[in-house]
């Protein structure tokens, strides 16, 4: 699996040779960043930004917030929240779906989502 900022990079450069609106330069200006920081990231020489760095990249780039911030080896704050309230129920959910197949999972997600028990 890539790394964070393989990740990154990989997705601005697919958006870039379409769109010459994703150089460096110019996304790191859109999120408010310097660009010199943004290629750090995009070569794994620092750590992955902040929660809410990542979630700016995130819709930069068109990508689902959660799994950037998964990749990064973080948690969004709100998901944390949601664990914090039942941790041991949580850990023992996701510890138990880690083995599933994406099939089987995605099943259980839309039984929750849609209410049917």
């Amino acid at each position: 699996m890539a790394t964070f900022g393989r990740f990154i990079r990989d997705c601005r450069e697919a958006h870039r040779s379409k769109d010459p609106a994703f150089s460096i330069r110019r996304v790191a200006q859109r999120m408010g960043i310097q660009p010199s920081y943004l290629s750090k990231v995009e070569r794994d020489e620092v750590p992955p930004p902040s929660e809410e760095t990542t979630q700016k990249l995130a819709h930069e780039l068109g990508v689902d917030p959660d799994v950037l911030l998964a990749l990064a080896g973080k948690v969004s704050s709100d998901l944390q929240e949601v664990i914090r309230k039942r941790p041991a129920l949580f850990a023992e959910l996701i510890r138990g779906l880690k083995e599933m197949p994406d099939h089987a999972v995605l099943r259980i997600v839309r039984e929750v989502r849609d209410g049917e028990w």
